[in-house]
């Protein structure tokens, strides 16, 4: 009897050991970590700019091993890991560090849906940090580096009949290499938070057709009234046609069809203007034809809408928006959260951010040394709100400059690190382009591994020109791109002002108010000013802002306050890390907000 009770409850624990998954540590939590459920992690469809109906989640619970690097896939494994949390956050339930002599080992298994018996099938991952090598069936299919931008393989070729088993090897550097990693550092503290290794956002899988589309990328003329569209495809041919049509709701206003080679050029006149006050979005539908038959179709989106810049009545280089003036004001945003770390515990979550910015009355988030999920973008997109989108720093650069005054002397990079970077960037690009919200690219933040910035700001003015180029947002400054960035805090400043670009406020603010119960760490929390009420930490916002309005007379066409939320052992965020407690009195900080946003109209 004894034995047989024994058999019976190691059946139990293998068959439940969903249950038995929780967050871990004793840190802040936000609210959502208690509402996720191991079985159905982040279930929403994760590329919404190109979305099929049919496709399978593969988040959830993986076994994973911690290994010295060089080591073969073990034979045991030490758990399991809650994908995609990196393996250092509370929400993956194991919150071990890895560091740059071990390597992360992650498996699982999944079986194919019968439905999808001779497709191709297509293996996604949102994003690995930072070098994955793939193995399907203990065969590796390939590998990526790149800690913030999606990748994928056609599996097709290595799949067997049955169940699949999928292994990923993941190995990160963190601070010690040459790879972008933003706010990550080995030793967290100050404005340096704590690193993420591994699986960062989902992985999926997707049946299509040998012929398929890959990517999409529209760029709007507001002025001449079409949209241009070019489509990329998979193992087509030059008598291949693509077809687009653009939909208001119910009625389709144009269809348009050309080569697979071909750009398109879709006439819309009397478009409705996207902006943060009517963030108005076509939807599409794009099919693949061949031989007269339709192979593959996804579903878009699109945005008619200008960013550009031009002088005022007083000669004043401003933004505009739309060809009107618009003054860009937003919080610096880290995205960060105390349970996941790089990764929002649920959609909900990450909406929630947005929402609350806009309604803290601005119009302009800066993505600050990171990138997010795509469906990240898509709420900006559909919310209504501009983003300044940050390179993220690497290559072991200083951690810490003053923000007034700069060597002039750019970081040397080996010629590894430099190729690394360039790759990097314009994955981020490629992959986030299609994004109307995405007004100004960011590629280097104050000096942190800032080289060749001419050269740098000019390829990425060149490869997108239908945005502008922030060169360096606080950093070195040089006669290049679209805008000069200055930082300076606590209070607004202007010490410098460039008659031929755009000049903007990149970062000012800090003000800060640890608040008991919502801390990262009950010691060492940092701000450049501290009060200890949300009347006084207010009060504070408001006189800075009474401040800001003068530069913008002055010239100021943009600025953005630090930050969005407290970060880790930083605690001057507009909300506590675990988004529980709204910092600031937002109907005083949106009616000034509003005030130093009409100037420019005046």
């Amino acid at each position: 009897m004894k034995k047989t009770i024994l058999i019976i409850g190691t059946i139990f624990c293998t068959t439940c050991a969903f249950a038995q998954w929780k967050p871990v540590g004793d840190k802040i939590k936000t609210a959502w970590s208690e509402k996720i459920d191991p079985q159905n992690v982040l279930p929403e469809y994760p590329r919404p700019i190109l979305e099929r109906g049919d496709w399978k989640n593969l988040n959830g619970l993986w076994d994973y091993a911690i290994l010295p690097v060089g080591k073969a896939e073990p034979a045991t494994f030490d758990g399991q890991i809650l994908v995609p949390f990196a393996i250092e956050s509370s929400l993956s339930g194991v919150q071990k560090e890895v560091g740059k002599d071990r390597e992360l080992w992650y498996k699982r298994t999944f079986t194919l849906p019968s439905a999808w018996k001779n497709k191709n099938v297509i293996l996604h991952f949102g994003a690995v940090d930072w070098k994955a090598d793939v193995f399907l069936n203990d065969v590796k299919i390939g590998s990526h580096t790149g800690g913030y931008t999606p990748f994928c393989f056609d599996i097709t070729p290595f799949l067997k009949q049955g169940e699949q088993k999928l292994t990923v090897r993941v190995w990160d550097g963190t601070d010690s290499g040459f790879q972008p990693r933003g706010k990550q550092v080995a030793k967290p503290e100050g404005i340096w938070y704590t690193a993420v290794t591994g699986i960062w956002q989902t992985v999926w899988i997707e049946p299509v057709n040998e012929k398929h589309i890959i990517a999409i990328n529209t760029v709007p003329n507001i002025d001449k009234g079409f949209l241009k569209a070019d489509i990329a495809t998979a193992n087509t041919n030059a008598a291949d046609i693509v077809e687009i049509k653009v939909i208001d709701g119910q009625k389709t206003l144009a269809t348009v069809k050309a080569a697979v080679s071909q750009s398109l050029e879709i006439a819309i006149p009397d478009a409705k203007l996207w902006s943060p006050e009517s963030p108005f979005l076509y939807d599409l539908e794009i099919s693949l034809i061949s031989k007269g038959k339709t192979i593959d179709k996804v579903k878009s989106y699109a945005a008619m809408r200008k960013t550009s810049f031009a002088r005022d009545k007083n000669g004043i280089l401003r933004f505009q928006l739309n060809n009107k003036n618009y003054f860009h004001y937003g919080p610096l945003d880290q995205g960060w959260w105390p349970d996941g770390l790089y990764t929002a515990p649920c959609d909900e979550a990450l909406i929630y951010d947005i929402e609350k910015t806009k309604e803290f009355g601005f119009n302009m988030i800066r993505k600050h040394v990171k990138v997010e999920p795509a469906r990240w973008y898509t709420h900006c997109d559909r919310i209504g709100i501009l983003v300044w989108q940050d390179m993220p720093n690497g290559d072991r650069s200083p951690q810490w400059q003053n923000h007034k005054y700069f060597d002039g002397k750019e970081n040397e990079r080996s010629a590894k690190s430099e190729a690394n970077y360039r790759k990097e960037w314009q994955e981020i690009i490629d992959a986030f382009r299609p994004y109307p919200s995405i007004v100004v690219w960011v590629p280097f933040n104050e000096a942190w591994g800032q080289f060749k910035t001419q050269e740098i700001t000019e390829w990425t003015k060149n490869y997108d020109p239908s945005r502008l180029v922030n060169p360096a947002s606080g950093g070195n400054f040089y006669h290049t791109g679209d805008i000069l960035d200055l930082h300076n805090y606590p209070g607004p400043d202007m010490y410098l002002y460039d008659t031929k670009r755009v000049n903007v406020l990149g970062e000012y603010g800090g003000i800060g108010m640890p608040l008991e119960g919502h801390l990262w760490q009950t010691d060492r929390n940092w701000g450049y000013v501290q009060f200890k009420s949300p009347e006084e930490v207010t009060n504070e916002y408001v006189k800075y802002a009474q401040q800001l309005k003068e530069f913008v007379r002055r010239g100021f066409s943009g600025a953005v306050y630090t930050q969005t939320t407290d970060v880790e052992g930083e605690i001057n965020g507009l909300m506590t890390y675990d988004r529980k407690v709204l910092k600031l009195i937002p109907e005083k900080v949106k009616k000034v907000n509003e005030e130093v946003i009409r100037i420019v109209n005046e």
